[in-house]
């Protein structure tokens, strides 16, 4: 029969059991009668035009009453025309319905990729997620990134730069690998045409009368008690090597050679690299082999927690820089007060760059035929003008 709107209209079914009226005038369209009462506008085909051993496709076109009954008609030829091209769609509404979503993406990331990464990168990479990129994208399909939703999240963190360029270049890594896994097309990485924010350079570092009034507060807060030796020594240690915080607060006893007066770091943020010690560097380990607060332990300087390095300074270095009467100073710019000193006593850059085991593109191969003795001078020499500063 012919479907017609009033037909549809007054059709009722079974209250257990749906029922499907046909039109014989378009072959596949018709309508479904529900127990709940709805009347769904259907499409039924076998896809890409097969034969009776094609899957058979049912497409929902919309709910009778919601869609006119000539409209629904009409999207029925269309859909039976795509069908004989070949096409599948419902296949491909599935196919959307059930793609992959960013949020997806992350855990695959996760699983595979992020375990094997430094565990710095980790803490970060996943704060990042779980802060920005997940609330405001996670439920979004992968496919349907666009840069405007990207450029809108960048935006959205414009006050603080450095992160908001960090969240762009963890999310331009998830959408590149969403290429790699057919999850987006070739080439379609949305993060790629928006412009990073400016990060202006934060060059800090501590004058010769601030390295003065450093070397007064850590020998007064030691004599007061009001810090413990281990901190001061290290504080010292950061100095005259130009390390990174961690390199020397998780340092073990173990990897210093004295002989060859280095601490081997089993590996660093750049990998395994030697720190070299100066005569004074060599001074305060030996100073830290006598007042560290637990003999007994494999690190150089342990924290309260047996077993354990130091790792919190935040507090003691608070109370530090208020006794010398530092502004605006983090322990990193200890490294960077070193680099500005090597500079200063006219140490060539690529022993500065060995020194602080640097790994920045255009420097790496001056790096790799630097010799350790001159490495080793300068330690000395970096050495020697700290220990006039702060004794």
């Amino acid at each position: 029969m012919k479907l017609t709107k009033r037909q549809i209209d007054n059709a009722t079914c079974d209250e257990n059991k749906a029922y499907c009226l046909w039109d014989d005038s378009l072959t596949g369209f018709g309508v479904k009668l529900l127990p709940s009462g709805a009347k769904r506008y259907v499409v039924k085909y076998r896809s890409y035009g097969g034969g009776r051993r094609a899957k058979q496709r049912w497409y929902t076109i919309g709910t009778h009453g919601q869609i006119p009954f000539d409209q629904a008609k009409e999207d029925a030829r269309q859909i039976l025309a795509a069908v004989k091209r070949g096409e599948d769609p419902q296949g491909e509404k599935l196919a959307i319905r059930g793609a992959p979503r960013v949020v997806d993406a992350w855990e695959k990331f996760e699983h595979e990729e992020l375990a094997n990464k430094k565990p710095a990168t980790i803490r970060d990479y996943t704060s990042c997620w779980e802060r920005h990129i997940g609330p405001k994208l996670g439920s979004t399909k992968a496919v349907d990134v666009s840069r405007s939703d990207v450029s809108r999240l960048h935006r959205s963190l414009s006050e603080t730069p450095y992160l908001a360029n960090r969240m762009l270049a963890l999310l331009s890594s998830l959408m590149n690998r969403c290429e790699a896994w057919e999850w987006r097309e070739q080439g379609t990485n949305p993060c790629r045409y928006v412009k990073k924010f400016e990060e202006l350079s934060r060059e800090r570092y501590l004058s010769g009368p601030e390295l003065e009034r450093l070397g007064k507060a850590l020998r007064d807060l030691v004599d007061e008690g009001a810090i413990w030796p281990d901190v001061a020594n290290l504080i010292r240690l950061l100095l005259l090597t130009g390390a990174r915080r961690n390199e020397i607060a998780k340092c073990e006893w173990d990897w210093i050679d004295w002989d060859r007066r280095r601490i081997l770091l089993p590996d660093s943020k750049t990998g395994a690299k030697p720190l070299f010690l100066g005569d004074s560097a060599v001074k305060i380990l030996g100073r830290q082999k006598v007042t560290t607060r637990d003999p007994g332990s494999i690190y150089v300087f342990p924290g309260k927690k047996q077993d354990s390095p130091l790792v919190n300074l935040s507090k003691p270095w608070k109370v530090i820089c208020e006794a010398a009467a530092l502004k605006d100073i983090r322990i990193h710019d200890l490294r960077h007060t070193a680099a500005s000193i090597a500079v200063g006593q006219g140490i060539a850059l690529p022993i500065i760059g060995r020194l602080l085991g640097h790994t920045q593109t255009q420097t790496t191969a001056r790096y790799a035929h630097v010799d350790s003795d001159p490495a080793l001078a300068a330690a000395n020499a970096i050495g020697n003008a700290i220990d006039d500063s702060i004794g």
